[in-house]
Parts: structure tokens; sequence; C-alpha cells
């Protein structure tokens, strides 16, 4: 079974950066799309952006308050770990992030159901 653990959440200023990380062990997920999740408050849990082992294809939401182009999704197969470097982040990216991992074809990246394995989740708070 495949264990997941988030890390390098806290406390920033908008405008500032935080790399988080996702430490698999248990099973190589080389084979595995890695992803990230995050849920604020009150909301459901929403889809960040995802990597797929198949051409190292990446994908990132695109919704109002859109990760592209200040969120970059990366993975080290060698160290069964996931990263999400983010940057110019907004009090609105405030939220509990988790990485998950899943055999999840390309067109359903953003489906959190077809997710089987899931992290204990790091909390970003971004200050104004």
């Amino acid at each position: 079974q495949l264990q997941l653990v988030e890390s390098g959440g806290g406390l920033v200023r908008a405008g500032g950066s935080l790399r988080l990380s996702c430490a698999a062990s248990g099973r190589t997920f080389s084979r595995l799309t890695m992803s990230w999740f995050r849920q604020a408050p009150g909301k459901e849990r929403e889809f960040v952006a995802a990597h797929c082992w198949s051409g190292s294809v990446v994908y990132y939401a695109d919704y109002a308050n859109s990760v592209k182009g200040r969120f970059t999704i990366s993975r080290d197969n060698s160290k069964n770990t996931g990263y999400l470097q983010m940057n110019s982040l907004r009090p609105e990216d405030t939220a509990v992030y988790y990485c998950a991992v899943d055999s999840v074809s390309r067109s359903v990246v953003s489906d959190r159901q077809l997710y089987g394995n899931w992290g204990q989740g790091t909390q970003v708070t971004v200050s104004s």
C-alpha cells in the first residue's frame, strides 16, 4: 500500500513562495499519476495540478483563482517524491494542500474520486 506524507506548508505573506513535498513509501509511484488538491475552510476539495507519468504530461487547474503560471508541479521518481512549487501566493490560496496518487488517466486527473491514496495534508496560509 502506498503511504504519502506532505510537508512544506506554512505561513507566508502575499507574493511569497512555498515548496510542498509529497514523499511516497510502500511502493514506487513512478508509473502513477501524482496530483495536488486543496481544500479551503467551508469549501470542497479542488484540483490544483497533476503530473502524469506517461510522457511527463502536466495539468493545472483553470478556474477563477488560477494557479497557472504561478504553481509548478514536478516529481523525482528516484526519490519517490513529488513537489508543488508555489510562487506569487495570494490570500485566496490559503487551504490545506493534499497529495494524491493513483493510476488515473490523463482525461480525468481532476476527479478526486478516482484517487485512492492521499496524504494527511499540509496547511498553507497566505496573509495579506
